[in-house]
């Protein structure tokens, strides 16, 4: 089996574990522009210490080429840990990501997001040149 066939999809209104792409769906090559990324947008997920969104990265193929090339990823650390116990904790990560970026290139951005329980979970977004 390959690390691939452990990724898992579904639509994110249907399922609280997929990652949700927002940002524009065309831009203009070699400008900024922002995209955010977050779990639970539709259904929230769980943010608790045994159960959470451990982190979020964000990949861009370009039309027509082999290989993806990673944008950026954000660890979420805080999850209710305490020296009290589970969930007792005085702070809280969510797992909403902003990643500034550019291409000169149309393609596909690639957000792959992991679930301390659940695994690897992956959406796309096409994106196009103005």
């Amino acid at each position: 089996m390959k690390f691939g066939d452990r990724i898992q999809s579904a639509d994110w209104k249907a399922e609280k574990h997929v990652p949700v792409i927002e940002g524009p769906d065309q831009v203009a090559a070699n400008q900024p522009f922002q995209v955010t990324v977050s779990v639970g947008k539709e259904i929230p997920h769980p943010n608790t210490t045994e159960h959470h969104i451990r982190w979020i990265a964000l990949y861009f193929q370009p039309e027509g080429d082999k290989f993806i090339y990673e944008i950026g990823r954000c660890d979420f650390a805080a999850h209710g840990e305490s020296v009290k116990g589970a969930n007792q904790g005085p702070a809280y990560a969510h797992p909403v990501a902003l990643f500034s970026c550019q291409v000169n290139a149309p393609g596909t951005l690639i957000a792959v997001s992991y679930c301390n329980i659940h695994g690897l979970w992956e959406n796309s977004k096409e994106i196009a040149l103005a």
